[in-house]
């Protein structure tokens, strides 16, 4: 059977899409598959429950908030880069471009950490 969509409810139809595109506090431009990482690890480390599940969720969309995606891309890529051995990797533990992205990601996860936790 086909329905008449009168003017009237078209708007909403339309608009329908976009509530749920973004809804508030989601984390924006961030890949899923860089929230999904976020949240399989910050659930391994707060326990594999349901109040860590919402916990963790909350924590990346309150990062999300506060740091552009390349700006967490680039926090999380000095982090993981430091981690390696040798004399090179010290450029991604000493250099200011790398204490300077640690710094604003810390201070993403501590807010997340004070709403979040």
């Amino acid at each position: 059977m086909i329905r008449y969509v009168g003017f009237s409810t078209l708007p909403l139809l339309l608009a329908a899409p976009l509530a749920f595109a973004n809804p508030a506090g989601a984390a924006g431009d961030y890949p899923t598959a860089t929230i999904a990482d976020y949240v399989l690890g910050c659930m391994q480390t707060n326990g594999q429950t349901r109040q860590a599940l919402e916990s963790c969720s909350c924590s990346i969309d309150v990062i999300a908030s506060i740091l552009p995606y390349d700006h967490y891309e680039r926090a999380e890529t000095f982090k993981s880069m430091s981690l390696t051995t040798g004399e090179s990797a010290g450029l991604f533990r000493e250099s200011a471009p790398a204490k300077a992205a640690r710094t604003e990601l810390k201070r993403a996860q501590s807010e997340a950490d004070v709403r979040c936790f």
